[in-house]
């Protein structure tokens, strides 16, 4: 099969391709999605094919607006509408209790719950409005690698397997949706993302729990992304603290190991690596914009035995890049 690039003013056969069952992968400003009509189990089953998800793993469907998740959602919590109002379009996906059948368990995973997001991207937004259905959007990649964030991460996983890609240039944000469970009392993040804990708090005036629970591999998760270890690349990654990097750049060379650093400016002029991924700045902003590209790019790049990853205080969006990290790490720091 061929995969082709589409540009923003073939979004109509883009859209004819996904009603006929075929996957198109979409930009977000989170991370690319890999595209297929919610309402066609046949070419949601192909998603999961395509990627080697495993099946129990519930997808998030994409809407274009709030009206599209009527046909769904059994009841709405009574903070809904304020939290729309504040978030959507955004990078924020809400889980809902649904109306039986509503939503084929492929898509669902079974469970009694789907997801949805409205992401804030104009092209993906078209898109689906052409298609005329929403779109389940798992990350366009290979399961448990690190998530795409251009077009040719997704053409270098997918090429050849997937209709086609449209492009619109680098993700914004570069990690996923944060996740926030409306389906019981209390609001509740499964996945932490862009739109903070902090955030929602503020806005919601309550406390807003964040269930740290980790799935393993037999049990069945709630949301995407709460395996063990999931975005990790072929390559070992160790999380390395802020007082340690002398001693684990001594370490590995002492045991002739090759190591690439995946860090900020003011790490990567301190310790010298002939392979490197450097992000733009020292910003927690920065950090999470490349987490991904850099993961990818020293796994991809010259040959190292292992990479070297810089940690930031798990608070406001420092939660969501360690919550990444620390699963592209299997949860391993440094230890001396």
């Amino acid at each position: 099969m061929e995969t082709k690039i589409f540009q923003v003013e073939e979004l109509k056969e883009a859209a004819g391709l996904l009603r006929q069952g075929e996957l198109i992968a979409f930009p977000t400003e989170t991370v690319y999605g890999l595209g297929a009509d919610a309402l066609l189990p046949e070419a949601v089953k192909k998603v999961f094919a395509v990627k080697g998800r495993p099946s129990d793993n519930p997808l998030i469907v994409h809407i274009a607006n709030f009206s599209m998740t009527e046909k769904f959602v059994e009841n709405y919590h009574p903070l809904t509408e304020k939290i729309v109002e504040a978030f959507w379009p955004g990078p924020l996906t809400l889980i809902f209790p649904i109306k039986k059948g509503s939503l084929s368990p492929v898509v669902t995973g079974g469970l009694s719950t789907a997801a949805f997001r409205m992401p804030d991207n104009k092209k993906t937004l078209t898109l689906i409005e052409e298609t005329g259905d929403p779109l389940v959007g798992p990350s366009a990649n290979t399961s448990g690698k690190p998530s795409p964030t251009t077009a040719s991460h997704v053409y270098h996983d997918l090429k050849g397997r997937i209709a086609g890609i449209l492009d619109d240039g680098a993700t914004q944000i570069g990690v996923e949706s944060t996740v926030l469970d409306l389906s019981g009392e209390v609001p509740t993040i499964l996945r932490p993302g862009a739109v903070t804990k902090e955030l929602l708090e503020d806005t919601l005036g309550i406390e807003v729990p964040l269930d740290k629970h980790l799935v393993k591999e037999s049990e069945t998760p709630k949301a995407p992304g709460m395996k063990y270890k999931h975005y990790s690349p072929d390559t070992p990654v160790l999380m390395v603290k802020s007082n340690d990097w002398a001693k684990a750049l001594a370490w590995a060379v002492a045991e002739n190991k090759s190591y690439g650093l995946l860090a900020t400016p003011k790490i990567a002029e301190q310790y010298a690596s002939t392979t490197r991924f450097v992000f733009a700045d020292d910003s927690i902003e920065a950090a999470t914009r490349g987490l991904f590209s850099g993961l990818r790019a020293l796994d991809e790049g010259e040959s190292v035995d292992l990479i070297f990853a810089e940690v930031f205080p798990e608070d406001h969006l420092g939660l969501a890049y360690m919550n990444r990290l620390k699963k592209a790490a299997a949860q391993k720091y440094f230890e001396v």
